[in-house]
């Protein structure tokens, strides 16, 4: 049994050194090039005092970088990924929060790091020693134990201000060992992966990657922006694996992207994050016949993804996708606010119990005990639980996803669920993704959408189909909708276009 993530990387070095790992296109490593690169990493940080402490990687998108966050746990510390694509206000927020006295930087953000207000040492990862301290990494992994932190990873945060969750060996162990057993993967993958490396998302390929000896190409950023690109970048390099968030695929079927290329080899398609319109969802079945559908879902609290469906079957326009059922060593339970079960049928608030819960928010004991609670329905000894905040219910066996908490509005005397109107929203001809906000101060619901459709045609069809209180009060067309790092929809954003929309008139 592993009870250290090191393991993959050893065992993958040892099985398989010279085959390929990871891809971008300026730089490949081999599995044996990976492994002494991280360990080179792990010996320069013990050489100048890191110990048990959070290490900023402030790297680009690469290969190298996934060594930096292997070597950071080599040495017994964990890492603390920031981007250069990060609000500056955000990357001081999370220097302040970790208190970090080493960053790792490159050619590409040496600079820019400079700016930042860290008062402690920068290491160019160019000037990478080539030494390694062997006694020193056995002396580190020995000592080491499996409730011990790998990563410090910092959401977005609804309210702006990022929350650092804290990530540990058992929990992306069983992670790693539970998704890739429920999604069927093995060493034939040849992922793609989409995630910034910040986020948790990129982990399902580079854990199943190094479980399996299997490759991951890491697709530039602006492969994202032309979708007709980035189909053919998938062909071009053999990509049969995808595990995105629904935004990235919808983007591609929404724009009939379909009609000039189709992905020839991708023969599983895993997507999360948003619910994906039945009617793009269909456009992606027959364009990937061959392919197999998963449906998953999971907070970073619970080290990424705790749900999952298989896609078996045919679903209708008004139907919604399930997030199925809980990997092993996972519980998922609804709640109500009194803190009791709800019975199948009946929507209540998401909590998760297991292994895969993470450590809670770095240097945060007030937020983390807001979410991480003691579970009401085991009173009788210690048994911690996660509030997602998302809403969700029971049917046949399986769980669906409702709505986000706070998504609940009381418009016109009535309780409206914003998720009701952009379900209605989607399954309009014309329409490839949509986001409700609510103004609360006046009362007022505003409907964004991309597409073809016209507004009069879409206002047409929406009161056709909506009461008249669910009727947004204002519907404005993007060429594409904002997303946050997550690859979810920005809502925020819309709310402060909205407003400025309003002023410049």
């Amino acid at each position: 049994m592993k009870t250290n993530i090191l393991q993959y990387m050893d065992e993958a070095a040892s099985r398989t050194p010279d085959r390929v790992a990871f891809a971008d296109d300026t730089l490949s490593l081999t599995f044996s090039e990976f492994r002494e690169r991280a360990r080179r990493v792990g010996s320069w940080l013990m050489s100048r005092g890191a110990d048990s402490e959070p290490v900023i990687i402030f790297m680009k998108r690469s290969p190298l970088t996934l060594t930096a966050f292997f070597g950071t746990v080599s040495a017994g510390c964990y890492y603390v990924p920031i981007d250069v694509e990060m609000p500056r206000t955000r990357i001081e927020l999370i220097l302040e929060t970790t208190k970090a006295r080493y960053m790792l930087v490159d050619e590409t953000t040496k600079d820019t790091s400079a700016e930042l207000s860290f008062e402690g040492e920068r290491l160019l990862y160019e000037s990478l020693p080539e030494d390694v301290d062997e006694e020193g990494l056995i002396r580190i992994r020995e000592k080491a134990l499996d409730v011990d932190p790998i990563y410090v990873l910092f959401t977005s945060g609804s309210t702006g201000v990022p929350k650092g969750v804290v990530g540990y060996h058992r929990g992306v162990i069983d992670y790693a060992e539970t998704l890739t057993e429920a999604l069927g993967f093995d060493e034939n993958c040849v992922f793609g992966m989409q995630a910034p490396l910040y986020l948790d998302a990129c982990m399902k390929e580079v854990y199943s990657t190094l479980k399996f000896g299997a490759k991951t190409w890491l697709i530039p950023a602006e492969c994202f922006l032309f979708p007709a690109k980035l189909v053919e970048y998938l062909n071009d390099h053999e990509i049969n694996t995808v595990c995105w968030v629904v935004s990235a695929l919808t983007m591609i079927s929404g724009f009939g992207t379909f009609d000039i290329v189709k992905p020839k080899y991708l023969r599983k398609i895993a997507f999360g994050s948003e619910v994906f319109p039945i009617r793009q969802f269909k456009l992606w079945r027959e364009a990937a016949p061959e392919a197999d559908f998963y449906n998953l879902y999971g907070p970073t609290e619970a080290t990424g993804m705790s749900c999952y469906y298989p896609v078996d079957r045919e679903f209708a326009d008004d139907e919604v996708i399930p997030i199925g059922k809980p990997f092993k060593n996972t519980e998922i339970f609804l709640l109500d606010a009194e803190g009791n079960a709800v019975p199948d049928g009946t929507e209540g608030e998401i909590c998760i119990r297991g292994t895969c819960l993470t450590k809670g928010y770095y240097r945060n004991p007030e937020k983390t005990a807001e979410v991480f609670t003691a579970n009401p329905l085991r009173p009788e000894y210690e048994d911690r639980i996660y509030h997602t905040g998302d809403l969700g219910y029971r049917r046949d066996g399986l769980l669906y996803f409702a709505s986000r908490k706070d998504h609940q509005i009381k418009h016109m005397g009535h309780r409206i669920e914003l998720g009701e109107i952009e379900s209605d929203t989607n399954r309009i001809d014309g329409v490839s993704t949509c986001a409700c906000v609510f103004f609360r101060e006046n009362e007022k619901i505003v409907l964004y959408y991309a597409g073809t459709v016209d507004k009069k045609t879409l206002t047409q069809e929406l009161k056709k189909r909506l009461p008249r209180y669910m009727v947004p009060n204002a519907i404005r067309q993007l060429e594409k909708m904002p997303l946050l790092p997550n690859g979810k929809l920005d809502r925020m954003k819309l709310k402060d276009m909205y407003l400025e929309s309003k002023k410049s008139k």
